[in-house]
């Protein structure tokens, strides 16, 4: 057992296990190397005797420009604070390599120009070196690298043992990782690209949609289109396919303020994956933070696919529809110690990633995905904001969803809302205008932080999917629990000025089922992942309705269709700003798979080929008719919380809870189980003001639900308050292409139908029937 580092080459003893040959090129300056050496690198291909002008150390990455006397030619620049020498790596169109050594360095970043380097040109880095991961240095001049602030990538990753730093096969598994493998990568790992993009937006319009009016629309770049019979085919599961005029028809039709999309950094797919024939579908494995992935791309990955991006973001745009990336920067596709050596790990390990005090060989793991970036370190810091910054300057996007917050905020001690990033963003001129949506969760102790965020962000609301859930499939949740996430959910965001719009609601998201498959399926069914149906969660908060998967049952398949309706009604009439995921208008399955990230076919794309069942129609129009009560009626989407006190002329207070026999709710009635529950929102009471300063006044709405498996009669509130009721919304009826337009009187117990919710808009009190605005 070999228990430290030793210096010893391999020529002088190191043991190689079968098949593994010793390189050629072998030099003897390698002996410096700390750590066991593996088989030996190549010699450099290609190398060309150019020196890189000077150049300039700023800005970051490989920037096209006139040079000195005119001539053309691009900047390249690299932080890489502990290297002892970088080269600038060029790949000409037949893939052979010239090598190009950076001479100067300030500030910790090395950088050079290099003349007659055009837009186009494929490059990459190679960092020279300690090897020594038991201090967490893993330098591995073998090992091509990505540009961290590469604006293009073209070409995959592909899986194979020449891209880790460390001899993965090595017969001491246990220090596998301290053994340095010298194959070069360059076959396998994607290569930056040369870029120059002036676009200055000037013919652009951001729609500035204010956080209150918003409802997000989460969606995969590639499988909205990939089955859309409107999009060309060459098109489709592209930028310019979620550009096309057809798609975004549906999006205008819906009426969704904005959409945020699955990860479109470049991103790669895991080992484990390509080793079963799949792919990382969703995308949450980046390795470009400022690279639009090619994969996306119908105009080519040589710099093309950054053009077809902007062009996309301008026809949302134009169509009044903004732009949410939904951005991972809490980890990278490095994976762990026995993972590839792609970009961050070669150029400065222990400077990126946080590393155990007790055992820098290792990783920090807070995401369930082998690394953690460290933003406790500048460099880290700079690396995220000049990304998002870039995305918003230059590609024209509106806000972000940040994958596990939680971990950007971590220090020593866990999770801090004083954290340097946080900080960093609060105050940066850009960032701080745009919209901020945090995962505020990760994997690790501490880091369940919903309602924890400062203010500026939005947040994920877990607790509103998992209630509203079990309200609808009878599990009885707490009915003060109902109450808060039904009103906005103050009770996680009232505190330090925020507002109910920091309540990102939802039922569905990408990481789960589906809606139709929560009504559809008690367990999950990922048997096409690949691993035994152990992945995915098992807490699914889902009810078949009596038949687990597809049913002929008409009893089964129209209570299904009920449920759906439930959960889509409520999401779009409670307080917070509701997401939407795409598909679930639809009735989109994925037959029960609540963890389909790697399955890019027909389990994941949209299936637009439902609208022709007259019944998800029926759903689709339901959706778009609950989004536009939504946007005509500003009592459904408070800015500010509810007081509950008495605000109106007549006394009436903002908000008020009724139980079945239409008396207000006492403090007894909130800790007494109950499937009904009516929520009376008063548009004479609100606390707004119109832009000119005058009382916001509105329509007042009463909603009634009932998640029992029996008809429930509902007392209507009577009183001076209102003289009758007109439904809008009975969720009951199998035809949602119109309101029911019934009309109630006050004080009438009307039946409210089993599993069903019912909206219903007061008449008011006055001579005329008018309701003052």
């Amino acid at each position: 057992m070999w228990d430290g580092v030793r210096d010893t080459p391999y020529w002088e003893g190191a043991a190689m296990t079968a098949g593994q040959e010793l390189g050629p090129g072998a030099r003897p300056e390698d002996a410096a190397d700390r750590g066991r050496a593996g088989p030996r690198a190549a010699p450099p291909a290609g190398a060309g005797p150019a020196t890189p002008w000077p150049g300039s150390w700023q800005p970051l990455g490989a920037r096209f420009r006139t040079g000195p006397d005119g001539a053309r030619g691009t900047n390249f620049a690299l932080w890489a604070a502990g290297a002892e020498a970088v080269d600038v790596c060029l790949f000409d169109e037949d893939g052979q390599e010239s090598r190009h050594r950076l001479t100067e360095q300030n500030f910790q970043t090395w950088h050079g120009y290099l003349p007659d380097v055009l837009p186009g040109t494929r490059y990459g880095f190679r960092v020279h070196g300690r090897w020594d991961p038991w201090t967490g240095a893993r330098w591995n001049p073998a090992k091509l690298l990505l540009d961290p602030y590469a604006r293009a990538v073209d070409g995959d990753y592909t899986a194979h043992d020449a891209t880790c730093g460390s001899v993965r096969d090595w017969p001491e598994r246990e220090v596998a990782d301290t053994v340095r493998d010298n194959r070069d990568s360059a076959a396998y790992v994607p290569k930056a690209v040369v870029v120059h993009d002036d676009d200055d937006w000037y013919d652009d319009q951001r729609p500035k949609t204010p956080w209150a009016e918003t409802v997000l629309y989460e969606v995969h770049v590639r499988g909205f289109t990939m089955r859309h019979p409107g999009v060309p085919p060459e098109l489709r599961g592209t930028y310019a396919g979620l550009g096309h005029p057809a798609a975004i028809e549906h999006l205008t039709g819906l009426g969704v303020t904005a959409v945020e999309l699955l990860p479109v950094h470049q991103y790669a797919s895991e080992d484990h994956l390509q080793a079963r024939g799949l792919t990382n579908y969703w995308g949450y494995n980046s390795i470009g933070y400022f690279a639009p992935h090619a994969g996306y791309s119908s105009s080519g990955s040589r710099g093309q696919q950054v053009g077809e991006f902007k062009r996309m973001v301008r026809a949302l745009h134009a169509a009044g529809i903004e732009v949410i990336l939904d951005v991972v920067y809490n980890h990278t596709a490095e994976a762990g110690e026995l993972g590839p050596t792609l970009s961050l790990r070669g150029i400065d390990n222990a400077g990126y990633y946080r590393l155990p005090p007790n055992r820098r060989r290792g990783y920090a793991d807070y995401t369930g995905c082998g690394n953690t970036l460290d933003t406790r370190q500048p460099q880290t810091v700079r690396l995220i904001t000049d990304s998002l910054r870039y995305w918003v300057t230059e590609m024209g996007v509106d806000g972000f969803r940040f994958d596990l917050a939680a971990a950007l905020a971590r220090g020593s001690d866990g999770v801090e809302m004083h954290h340097p990033f946080l900080a960093a963003v609060s105050q940066d001129p850009v960032l701080s205008r745009v919209k901020l949506i945090a995962e505020p969760w990760d994997v690790g102790a501490g880091g369940y932080q919903v309602g924890g965020f400062p203010p500026l962000w939005a947040e994920w609301n877990d607790k509103y999917r998992d209630t509203v859930r079990d309200f609808w499939r009878g599990a009885r949740p707490d009915v003060r629990e109902l109450g808060y996430r039904l009103s906005g959910s103050s009770d996680l965001y009232q505190r330090g000025g925020r507002r109910p719009y920091a309540s990102v609601n939802f039922v569905t998201a990408h990481d789960g089922f589906t809606l139709r498959d929560l009504v559809s399926y008690h367990q999950k069914h990922n048997e096409a992942n690949g691993e035994d149906n152990r992945d995915g969660t098992n807490d699914n908060r889902s009810w078949n309705c009596g038949a687990e998967g597809e049913s002929d049952d008409p009893a089964v398949r129209e209570l299904r269709r009920r449920q759906l309706r439930n959960l889509l009604a409520t999401l779009l009439l409670s307080t917070g700003v509701p997401m939407l995921t795409a598909g679930d208008e639809l009735g989109r399955t994925q037959g029960g798979n609540n963890n389909a990230y790697c399955q890019d076919n027909e389990v994941s794309w949209l299936d637009w080929s439902l609208l022709d069942d007259p019944g998800w129609r029926s759903l689709r129009d339901l959706t778009a008719r609950l989004v536009r009560l939504r946007r005509d009626h500003p009592v459904l989407r408070q800015r500010a919380f509810f007081s509950g006190r008495a605000a109106a002329p007549d006394g009436r207070p903002d908000l008020a809870w009724f139980g079945p026999k239409g008396r207000e709710m006492t403090e007894a009635d909130w800790f007494a189980p109950t499937t009904g529950l009516g929520m009376l929102l008063s548009g004479a009471a609100m606390s707004e003001r119109d832009q000119r300063g005058r009382p916001l006044r509105d329509d007042s709405f009463l909603l009634l639900l009932n998640a029992g498996d029996r008809e429930l009669p509902f007392t209507l509130p009577g009183g001076a308050r209102t003289t009758g009721y007109e439904s809008v919304l009975d969720t009951s009826l199998p035809d949602q292409s119109a309101p029911p337009a019934a009309h109630h009187p006050a004080a009438a117990a009307l039946p409210l139908p089993a599993r069903s919710l019912h909206l219903l808009r007061l008449l008011p009190a006055s001579a005329n029937g008018d309701h003052p605005r």
